[in-house]
């Protein structure tokens, strides 16, 4: 049985929408990777800039100040990605050690393919600053999907080695669109069976969360929420898992992959 794997987030930056995924420093978050890997994550994400609702860009320069360091120390640990939209930044990570593009523009596929390194597309309507702000689609499902098939059939085009789905929970879409999406995973697993790519969901202490029971409003609140909706990926076709509380992911994973004997017991 080959398990899903869970990829860990690691953020350097002062605005991350969860104040518990930020390390306030380089070291801090360099020993953080290395707990990540200790504790048996797949892969380490890196991201030098936020992406979350109205974030502002940073600079080339600050990015890479943020994430070379920290990809150079923890590449030979184990599976790196960088969390990025630049594709000089992507190059410069890829040099330092990272092995997959994630990319929330799904711009840079060419990039991995020239690279020989594992991509990670996202759907996003609009981008960071204005994605929230009036998103609309006739068929969220039907949409996200088609723009996905489109990026498989550039990756395969570009001879992207691994290629990693992922609809874009919380990325230009309301809270009636992203449960939309969660129902409908049957759809995305489908198109990754077609297209000999992984389904990756990102679900990780997100706003829509927030607005489904009062208990989890504020962010430090939706460790609950998140655990269920990745239990949910997970069962519904879910190939990798983007998450904070690394932890408790893990476990999650393992009590997943017990035989059914095992957990009644």
């Amino acid at each position: 049985m080959t398990l899903p794997r869970v990829m860990g987030i690691i953020n350097i930056t002062p605005d991350s929408f969860y104040p518990g995924g930020r390390s306030a420093s380089i070291d801090e978050a360099i020993a953080q990777g290395r707990a990540f890997f200790a504790r048996g994550v797949d892969i380490v994400d890196i991201g030098g800039e936020s992406t979350r609702p109205g974030a502002d860009s940073v600079s080339e320069a600050d990015e890479l100040a943020r994430v070379l360091p920290i990809v150079e120390a923890l590449a030979p640990l184990g599976p790196v990605s960088i969390d990025t939209q630049k594709e000089s930044v992507a190059r410069a990570a890829v040099a330092a050690g990272a092995s997959i593009i994630n990319d929330v523009s799904a711009t840079l596929v060419d990039v991995a393919g020239e690279l020989q390194v594992g991509y990670v597309a996202m759907h996003r309507q609009g981008d960071s600053r204005t994605m929230q702000d009036n998103p609309h689609y006739e068929d969220v499902v039907i949409e996200v999907r088609d723009f996905l098939a489109g990026v498989a059939a550039r990756a395969a085009a570009a001879n992207v080695p691994e290629l990693w789905l992922d609809p874009g929970i919380g990325f230009g879409k309301t809270v009636e669109h992203n449960l939309s999406l969660l129902a409908h995973l049957d759809v995305f697993r489908a198109l990754c069976d077609q297209t000999a790519s992984q389904l990756l969901i990102g679900t990780s202490r997100k706003r829509f969360l927030g607005t489904l029971a009062p208990e989890f409003l504020e962010v430090q609140d939706r460790l609950e929420g998140s655990v269920a909706t990745e239990a949910w990926s997970l069962l519904y076709g879910a190939d990798v898992i983007r998450v904070h509380d690394v932890a408790v992911a893990m476990q999650l994973r393992e009590l997943l992959a017990m035989p059914t004997e095992e957990v009644v017991a």
